[in-house]
């Protein structure tokens, strides 16, 4: 199944932008520093959103006009009294295929069901609003991860085509992990 080997392929890549976004929260001290950390989500997830979009298959959709998007995350930055000014360089992997497009769309789906663990995190920190999309889908977080892998596991079976999402998500990882790394850009 394509979605266990992606998580099995990526489990390093994973590891890597899980220890520097857990770096950037646990320096949170405020809303503007909470802000300053989601605009490393938005800057990321709105240009690979646009990278997608063209790619995402007939099958995915229902799904995809329904899930969890930048714009979430761009609700968080607001409430939270800032702007969407001065936002970090972004970097995303190649996106030309339906395959790669699956495979990146994985790690950002992914990424919504860590949610739950790091509004707690934040919470423990003082933070009482701006979790829109940490908050991922809510109670049925984990049911919607089910019908996305059940959706990518039926849309892709060819094994070089699986290689291709594959390679595309461990990009996504990396480049993720690449965004964390700048440093924010000023007017």
């Amino acid at each position: 199944m394509l979605s266990e080997q992606i998580k099995n392929a990526t489990k390093s890549g994973h590891q890597e932008l899980e220890k520097t976004v857990i770096l950037k929260l646990k320096a949170i001290r405020s809303k503007q520093d909470y802000a300053e950390v989601l605009k490393y989500f938005y800057a990321y997830f709105t240009l690979l959103e646009k990278k997608l979009n063209p790619f995402i298959p007939a099958a995915l959709t229902p799904y995809y006009s329904l899930r969890r998007d930048a714009s979430y995350i761009e609700r968080d930055i607001i409430e939270l009294g800032a702007s969407l000014e001065n936002l970090p360089s972004s970097y995303s992997p190649e996106i030309t295929t339906v395959h790669q497009a699956i495979g990146a769309l994985y790690v950002l789906e992914g990424s919504i069901m860590g949610g739950p663990y790091i509004v707690k995190m934040l919470q423990q920190y003082g933070m009482d609003q701006g979790f829109n999309f940490f908050q991922g889908y809510g109670d049925a977080s984990q049911g919607k991860w089910q019908e996305f892998t059940s959706l990518i596991n039926t849309e892709i079976t060819n094994p070089k085509a699986i290689e291709e999402a594959i390679e595309a998500a461990k990009d996504t990882f990396n480049q993720f992990s690449k965004t964390f790394k700048n440093e924010l850009l000023t007017a």
